[in-house]
């Protein structure tokens, strides 16, 4: 089984996994799949009744090293039929690089999704905190939960810190939303601070 990566645009990547369906279930079963390079998961959705499935251990380790590859929308095949998903959950063994368990969520493109993207600072280093004041921009929060249409979802936001001074502290409002996105938190009129700013003025 193959993961296939193609780049869409300057951040988006797009993925494709294959999927076999899980005849045996239990400890035992998982056990055996392990063994054999594969990882036990679980395909659901709100109008689709939960399927036991297994994929490629080693396509999956490797794309979830991707960060692009938490919030990515996922063409899931399985059994002549192509299903969009994101992963909604996984499990790592507690000492082993080995992945034991992944869930995937069946997506409609019609229905928006509740989902965390990571948050990166950009540009701090142009900043006069940086540049003359000796600071540095640190984030309370590494990633922002949103509300959007599948197609909608982005890899990452980005925190644009080009402007920020010693002492200042940035909220949610300060992060430029891509359209078709909204913080689940703005939403609730709860203008979270997701960053501070060290160093000294002079």
């Amino acid at each position: 089984m193959t993961v296939y990566l193609l780049l869409l645009e300057y951040f988006y990547m797009s993925y494709e996994i294959q999927a076999a369906i899980r005849e045996q279930q239990g400890t035992g079963a998982s056990r055996r799949l392990r063994r054999e390079g594969q990882i036990p998961a679980i395909l659901y959705g709100e109008d689709q009744k939960p399927i036991s499935i297994s994929v490629d251990h080693k396509t999956i380790f490797y794309a979830l090293e991707k960060e692009s590859f938490h919030t990515a929308l996922i063409k899931l095949a399985l059994n002549g039929k192509t299903y969009d998903v994101i992963v909604r959950d996984f499990q790592m063994h507690p000492f082993r690089r080995e992945v034991q368990h992944i869930d995937f969520q069946v997506v409609k493109a019609d229905q928006l999704l509740r989902i965390r993207v990571p948050l990166h600072i950009v540009n701090a280093e142009n900043s006069q905190a940086v540049k003359l004041q000796g600071g540095r921009v640190s984030l309370l929060n590494t990633s922002v939960e949103i509300l959007a249409l599948p197609s909608n979802i982005p890899a990452f936001l980005d925190l644009d810190c080009a402007s920020v001074e010693a002492g200042d502290i940035l909220h949610l409002s300060d992060i430029k939303l891509p359209e078709g996105v909204e913080s689940v938190s703005l939403k609730r009129n709860e203008n979270l601070a997701v960053a501070t700013v060290t160093g000294k003025k002079r």
